[in-house]
């Protein structure tokens, strides 16, 4: 039995949550060395209280400053570090073996990167790292001899359908699609939807998933399954045509493969995250999670559909960025962030998330992506311009750049 010690970067996330009860059933095997999080300093310190990790870092240096206070006014002796360079160097202790990568969005980029230049094992929960990162997070995880696995539900699932080892070539391991579910989200089922007056509330009441806001939203407006075709495209070596996406209101198959021998391997569960996080930790063993086994028995039925693409284009953006060149994920990425946030503070309209990350496609200059640099100006270039279309002040969220 391996011991693993572990990074969190977003352990006051659900992933976070989700994660640590998984750790918490297995103290044998697990020991929780650092966490990480944007800005939220009391739940970090409630986390230090009960982990008593040697390292905390938070993003928002004010909110790390109080956190340093409230734990030295405890004598509980973790460290804290902040900024973007305070994540970057959680993401790489050397005592550390393991790194779970679940902050969300665009800052979540150069501390995953970070981890993969160190050797990491990283358990991917952060699908903007390779949605923005690309070639350049694929290059740095070989260069650095990194382990990738991956914790969204639906990556994990065709992760378990393939064979072992499997070297990112769909062909040469007979693959002749990877099909991602979707649940559809709150509106796939519901026709008299007004698009244009759909409220925050509303739009983060998922049906099946428990999951913050942002991400929330993305299940609404479907963008969340586009970036998970990108993602599944840099984690398997499978172009666009390749990857479909299907739905699957019940949230109980996660994904599937299909071989051209005409061989389906689906994995199925009840939709909580503890079942992929508790695979990724412990692979090649199995641990157990706290998910209750699966009655098939009691299952009503399982049903599939195509996606209606008129009614959710954030789909089709993702496959268009993912067909056309390194900039565009980027840019669609960064206009989605901006777009959203502009949602859930009322300055925009549900239906204004598609309108502005298709124009943000359509007006982007900066298409080739060298290196970290180039990805910073895509995505800068596209924050500017989504902002200017809904008139909302520039970067109203956390950018790559910051």
């Amino acid at each position: 039995m391996t011991r693993r010690r572990l990074t969190l970067l977003g352990a006051t996330g659900s992933i976070g949550d989700s994660t640590l009860d998984v750790v918490a059933r297995h103290p044998d095997r697990f020991e929780v060395i650092a966490l990480a999080a944007h800005r939220n300093a009391a739940k970090l310190l409630d986390l230090c209280r009960r982990h008593r990790p040697q390292v905390a870092a938070l993003y928002d240096a004010e909110r790390a400053g109080e956190l340093a206070r409230a734990l030295a006014a405890e004598s509980i002796a973790t460290r804290v570090v902040a900024g973007q360079a305070g994540l970057c160097e959680v993401a790489s202790l050397p005592e550390v073996d393991t790194v779970l990568a679940a902050i969300v969005g665009a800052a979540g980029l150069p501390s995953t990167l970070a981890a993969a230049r160190s050797g990491k094992r990283i358990l991917l929960a952060n699908k903007e790292a390779l949605v923005i990162g690309g070639a350049l997070f694929i290059e740095a995880v070989e260069a650095g001899g990194a382990t990738l696995l991956p914790i969204d539900s639906e990556h994990n699932a065709v992760y378990q359908c393939l064979p072992s080892p499997y070297a990112r070539d769909p062909g040469a391991a007979g693959i002749r699609r990877i099909l991602l579910t979707a649940s559809g989200g709150p509106f796939f089922a519901r026709s008299d939807v007004d698009f244009d007056r759909v409220t925050p509330d509303e739009a983060c009441a998922h049906p099946n998933w428990s999951m913050g806001r942002k991400i929330s939203v993305d299940s609404a407006t479907m963008m969340n399954k586009g970036l998970e075709v990108i993602e599944a495209h840099w984690l398997f070596g499978a172009d666009a045509q390749r990857i479909e996406v299907v739905i699957h209101p019940q949230s109980i198959v996660h994904s599937l493969v299909e071989y051209v021998d005409g061989s389906v391997l689906a994995q199925l569960g009840h939709p909580d995250m503890r079942t992929p996080i508790a695979q990724a930790l412990a692979a090649p063993e199995r641990i157990a999670s706290g998910v209750p086994g699966l009655e098939l028995a009691q299952l009503a039925q399982l049903t599939f559909a195509k996606p209606d693409r008129e009614r959710f284009p954030c789909l089709d953006l993702a496959y268009e960025a993912l067909r056309a060149d390194a900039g565009a994920p980027i840019a669609l990425n960064a206009a989605n962030e901006v777009a959203v946030a502009a949602f859930l503070s009322g300055r925009a309209r549900f239906s204004d998330i598609a309108r502005a990350c298709s124009v943000v496609l359509a007006r982007r200059g900066v298409t080739r992506i060298a290196g970290l640099d180039d990805a910073l100006a895509a995505d800068a270039e596209a924050r500017g311009i989504a902002c200017a279309e809904l008139g909302v002040p520039l970067h109203p969220g956390v950018s790559l750049a910051a």
